[in-house]
């Protein structure tokens, strides 16, 4: 695929969702001990899902690969918001850590809705 970055690492989307990936480690380590194999595991999942997705589809040779897995990517961070929401719900965060991490998540999407529709044509 021919394109003027020369890396996914390049990507500022990648860049922010891997800042999104630490965000959630950081507040997920704040849970309940007993949310490890249920939420915890999740977001941490989702999270990762992320930049590995957008990394894994520009690697890909064409470009309806990459839109793929930036589809899926898109995905996980919809999972991602609704967890996040969830976690506000079951007071496992404050406000101000759901804020902080839920702008961070919704700056990634947006970027990741714009990739994809700049892909598209």
């Amino acid at each position: 695929m021919s394109n003027s970055l020369n890396s996914y690492k390049d990507l500022i989307v990648w860049q922010r969702s891997m800042e999104l990936v630490t965000e959630i480690y950081k507040l997920t380590y704040k849970f309940p001990k007993e949310e490890i194999y249920g939420i915890i595991s999740q977001m941490k999942r989702c999270a990762i899902s992320i930049p590995s997705n957008i990394a894994e589809g520009r690697r890909r040779d064409s470009k309806k690969e990459f839109r793929r897995f930036l589809v899926i990517a898109y995905g996980s961070g919809a999972e991602l918001e609704t967890q996040v929401e969830i976690s506000k719900r079951l007071k496992f965060v404050n406000e101000s850590e759901f804020l902080k991490t839920n702008e961070l998540l919704l700056e990634t999407m947006k970027m990741l809705n714009k990739l994809l529709s700049t892909l598209r044509t």
